[in-house]
């Protein structure tokens, strides 16, 4: 809900329809979610929740890694309570390692952005097509 691309195109369809095409959808992915794990403010459920999928993990599957239950993880995910500060540090550290983002931020780093906030962050994304690249992060 906090994702923001500038420089997609919106088209008409045969029927008169407008219509948005996002071209390369994985590398569009792997930037929000270095998006995400650059925050300098703690996570939201829905981020939690995309970073997850991302890694292919079950809510049971991250809860056994955290050491929490899995009713925590769906908690987090519906912002029902916050993420703790400590398994969040290490879902964003899982998440540099697992997606292979480059981030050079060390786990003390992590831990200091894991702060639970009721701002918005923006994540901004600008489409490029250049330099073998469709998308570069602008803001997070």
């Amino acid at each position: 809900m906090n994702v923001y691309i500038d420089g997609i195109a919106v088209e008409m369809d045969d029927d008169g329809d407008e219509i948005i095409t996002i071209p390369a959808v994985n590398e569009l992915h792997h930037i929000i979610a270095l998006g995400i794990v650059q925050h300098e403010k703690g996570m939201s459920g829905d981020e939690l929740r995309f970073l997850r999928t991302e890694m292919g993990l079950t809510q049971a599957e991250l809860a056994n890694l955290v050491h929490r239950d899995k009713q925590s993880i769906g908690r987090w995910e519906r912002d029902e309570i916050d993420i703790d500060s400590t398994s969040e540090a290490i879902i964003r550290r899982m998440a540099i390692e697992k997606l292979k983002l480059p981030v050079e931020a060390g786990i003390d780093e992590l831990s200091r952005r894991s702060v639970p906030t009721v701002d918005e962050q923006p994540i901004k994304i600008q489409k490029v097509d250049n330099d073998h690249r469709t998308y570069e992060l602008l803001a997070a």
